[in-house]
């Protein structure tokens, strides 16, 4: 196909692309039309808002309350899941434990992964493979586990779908990948509240940063806060589109590219005074052991490179581009569990 730029030259900041998934099932013509906006929201933005992506209301708030009933937990429970607990990274994070580009993220969280059996790396097995482990879950709240686990695979099979159309959009086979996910993919997911602002006056929700896999889906509540790094340089607002979800693209789809499609900053203000926002963002990442090929599309002799960030270095092997994450943002579980690990200082 050839490729149709739809941003104009002085494009608004005041909205994201909006993209209509729905539109792939709707004939040839309104699908080429969905394609050349995919195209061009990728390659030229990184970030979208996803409509049309088929998730019952229903599932959106079973988990939405139970997410909102575990926050609401007193403390103590809350901090029995505590992730320095982890080896794994799984479990609970603290208002301020989380670290992005250095300084503490004004958040607290429940990471939630595929739940499976603790794995231990044998000797000369890649380190990644601690990634591999059980969640941890409060007993007093069994529809949390149930509606997270049921939404990990709900939108794993959006995310999938819509990496399909959105490799055909430039001309790639929309199954080159199918080959790195499957049974032993790598799913990731997120509950979030943002508290209000710090006491220290710091606005740091989460500090800019790129995500580190290939899609990811979230969704956030009407509070706002999300923004997002556009072509002029400046962070922008997201407002909130009701029943969407904002997606971006990680970096492991800027080294399958040569950074034709761009994994792009973004971060989080924290809400004023004690207002709490939630969100929930969905990671859709492949097998820890996945080496991500070169994509072979028409548009690969254009690809400008990927994004050189000697503080940032890109891996092609999916386990080594999550653990240096991790290891960067959760100082407390690295220390504990990792510190054979971690750079010397």
């Amino acid at each position: 196909m050839t490729y149709v730029s739809t941003n104009p030259s002085n494009p608004s900041y005041q909205q994201l692309p909006i993209i209509d998934l729905s539109a792939a099932d709707r004939g040839p013509q309104a699908r080429a039309l969905l394609h050349a906006q995919l195209h061009s929201a990728a390659h030229d933005v990184g970030f979208f808002q996803l409509v049309g992506h088929g998730v019952p209301e229903e599932e959106t708030h079973a988990l939405l309350s139970a997410m909102r009933k575990f926050f609401a937990l007193p403390e103590s429970e809350r901090l029995a899941l505590d992730n320095v607990h982890s080896p794994h990274f799984r479990g609970y994070t603290r208002t301020g434990d989380e670290r992005t580009g250095g300084s503490r993220d004004w958040r607290d969280q429940l990471d939630i992964g595929a739940e499976r059996p603790a794995r231990i790396p044998g000797a000369g097995e890649p380190a990644y493979w601690w990634l591999e482990g059980p969640n941890q879950w409060p007993d007093s709240l069994p529809e949390l586990r149930t509606a997270s686990l049921a939404w990990v695979e709900r939108l794993s099979s959006v995310a999938e779908r819509l990496l399909h159309e959105l490799l055909a959009s430039i001309g790639a086979p929309a199954d080159f990948y199918d080959p790195i996910f499957g049974t032993r993919a790598h799913p990731h997911l997120k509950l979030v509240r943002y508290p209000g602002s710090a006491g220290d006056g710091a606005d740091q929700g989460v500090g800019a940063h790129k995500d580190y896999g290939f899609l990811t889906l979230l969704l956030q509540d009407q509070v706002g806060g999300l923004q997002v790094q556009r072509e002029d340089g400046l962070f922008h607002d997201v407002p909130p589109l009701e029943g969407a979800f904002v997606v971006n693209l990680g970096e492991l789809l800027e080294v399958a590219t040569n950074g034709y499609l761009v994994a792009t900053n973004h971060r989080v203000v924290s809400p004023p005074g004690a207002t709490e926002r939630f969100s929930v963002p969905f990671f859709y990442n492949p097998r820890l052991d996945a080496r991500v090929e070169p994509l072979p599309f028409p548009h690969a002799s254009t690809a400008p490179g990927v994004t050189d960030d000697p503080s940032n270095p890109l891996f092609a092997e999916y386990g080594y581009n999550e653990l240096k994450g991790k290891l960067r943002a959760h100082p407390l579980v690295a220390e504990r569990h990792h510190g054979d690990l971690l750079t010397p200082a």
